[in-house]
């Protein structure tokens, strides 16, 4: 039934742990993969969180909403990363992360 309930949300965490995955696959490949380090570490970091938090969604934990204020600091810092990097999967998980982020804070007020 919580699945029913945070369909919305769980749609975007899965979308979240999709693009920070594709993000950190694509950071192995770039020329100086030293300089991503950050990047890969966090998006790892963020895809994990997301995964965490959908899965306590399903399980329609009590714990949710301090799940989701850890997520949402999370999500901040990957789409702070991404967002120093020029890369399309950079920005663009910046930008997933941000989105994500937003909707973590509503689940922890």
């Amino acid at each position: 039934m919580a699945h029913r309930i945070y369909a919305n949300e769980l749609e975007t965490l899965h979308e979240c742990v999709e693009t920070c995955n594709d993000c950190l696959e694509s950071c192995l490949e770039e020329k100086d993969v030293q300089m991503m380090v950050d990047c890969i570490r966090l998006d790892r970091e963020c895809a994990a969180a997301c995964a965490f938090l959908a899965e306590a969604m399903t399980r329609d934990s009590a714990f949710v909403p301090e799940l989701a204020r850890a997520c949402a600091v999370i999500c901040k810092a990957c789409a702070q990363e991404c967002g120093k990097h020029k890369h399309a999967h950079c920005q663009e998980c910046a930008r997933v992360c941000t989105e994500c982020a937003s909707m973590c804070d509503r689940l922890a007020a």
